[in-house]
């Protein structure tokens, strides 16, 4: 398995836990709909959404490191966070469709290309340092 496929893979599957964690709670709210910020209100949310969240770090981690320079990988850390805010923005929009019955607008679709465009530009030339740097 390449590097860069272990990386994307594990920034996948890291992001799907991240995006759960902190938009899932959305989808369960009270019938009122009334704003509701109380601390006992609110703390169990947190502390489940913590949960969920674990996983994403002992998953970014290791994809961070396996796809760096410094380490073997092809990227650069610029790359590897343009990357992830990519797969971040897919993984969200498939999440918001399905699980969040939410339908994305034209103007989300557009920015989610336009920051796709980012990660063509970020990617051309991956893992070049500048001059003066190493690798």
């Amino acid at each position: 398995m390449s590097r860069v496929f272990a990386t994307v893979l594990l920034l996948v599957c890291s992001n799907i836990f991240m995006t759960a964690a902190w938009y899932g709670h959305l989808r369960f709210h009270d019938a009122s709909k009334t704003l509701n910020l109380s601390p006992l209100k609110l703390l169990p949310v947190i502390l489940i959404s913590w949960l969920i969240a674990f996983p994403e770090y002992l998953l970014q981690v290791p994809a961070n490191r396996i796809g760096h320079v410094n380490f073997g990988g092809p990227l650069t850390a610029p790359q590897l966070k343009v990357l992830q805010e990519a797969i971040a923005l897919v993984v969200f929009g498939v999440f918001s469709v399905l699980f969040l019955r939410e339908q994305l607008r034209p103007r989300d679709l557009l920015a989610f290309g336009l920051i796709l465009v980012a990660v063509m530009i970020a990617m051309s030339g991956r893992g070049t340092p500048l001059a003066g740097q190493t690798p």
